[in-house]
């Protein structure tokens, strides 16, 4: 389930309520295209911004709608006794396994961040996947700590910030968070622009945000790279390069991704909670030209 094209849908809302249609449809495309698990409630499933009961809801939805596809379900909450909640809720909506964050207003220390994943563990049924995400989180791992909740009963893969765009570089962060963790636990790389690089350098996931719009297109991308084909998973990265810079220039993946499913019919607009917002004038234009000149109006 931690290995291969894991793909993050969009959960399409309004500040009358979750779009349940659209949200099926999301993830029955992805279920239809193949890919090996299917991360349900992730950051680009806008988590923070959900009740326990429509996050509860939307899990049961998502493995309803994924068939046989593996569903992770992100638990992620700021306070512990509402990550279990949500932890025992998805378990009981048929989830396969879990996503956990270490989200906090204040910054944690280590040793609470270790509580945390300690003390959910201890409740889970599922395997877990931690959830290396600094950018939103403000907390960031050492190798050593990763080392340490490894070795936790369920935990069973590392979803790692992007790595840098050189593969030596990146075969050499692999290895050093490699050879502190069990060999039964993988590593997942996110931050879809370095996803080649990663998947190449050892990571044995693609946490991925277009894959929950373009699965096809992603999984292209997952087994030429699982397959040891370096020219070709690099080929097809870089040909993705306009789409990255839309990332880095307007604050990352969500908003990109959001208003491309909006331009392209996936769904409504607007898709997000408020006052989160799909991207508007000059920078929608952009969009538009991006998804023109890649032809992804017509992709799967």
């Amino acid at each position: 389930m931690f290995t291969g094209l894991s793909a993050f849908p969009l959960t399409p809302m309004n500040e009358q309520g979750i779009n349940e249609h659209e949200f099926a449809r999301l993830v029955a495309r992805l279920a239809e295209a193949g890919v090996d698990s299917i991360g349900v409630l992730g950051s680009t499933g806008n988590y923070a911004y959900l009740s326990s009961d429509e996050r509860a809801r939307m899990v049961k939805l998502g493995v309803e709608s994924a068939a046989k596809v593996p569903v992770i379900a992100g638990i992620g909450a700021l306070r512990t006794r509402d990550v279990l909640v949500n932890a025992e809720n998805a378990q009981q909506a048929g989830a396969s396994g879990v996503l956990l964050a270490p989200v906090s207003y204040q910054t944690l220390t280590d040793e609470e961040v270790f509580s945390l994943y300690q003390t959910v563990c201890r409740s889970l049924s599922v395997p877990l996947c931690v959830y290396d995400n600094p950018g939103t989180t403000h907390f960031n791992f050492s190798d050593e700590l990763h080392g340490r909740i490894a070795e936790l009963p369920q935990v069973r893969s590392i979803k790692i910030p992007p790595v840098q765009n050189d593969l030596a570089a990146a075969k050499a962060r692999v290895a050093g968070l490699r050879a502190l963790i069990p060999s039964d636990v993988t590593i997942g790389i996110s931050g879809d622009s370095a996803a080649a690089t990663g998947l190449l350098a050892g990571c044995d996931a693609w946490y991925s945000v277009i894959g929950g719009l373009y699965p096809d297109m992603a999984l292209a991308l997952t087994r030429a790279a699982q397959a040891g084909d370096t020219e070709q998973a690099m080929a097809r990265s870089r040909a993705l390069e306009p789409l990255w810079a839309l990332y880095r220039d307007y604050g990352g993946s969500l908003r990109v991704a959001a208003t491309i499913a909006e331009l392209t019919g996936k769904v409504s607009q607007p898709c997000l909670p408020q006052p989160l917002q799909t991207l508007q004038g000059e920078a929608r234009r952009r969009v538009e030209t991006v998804i023109d000149e890649l032809s992804l109006s017509g992709c799967r």
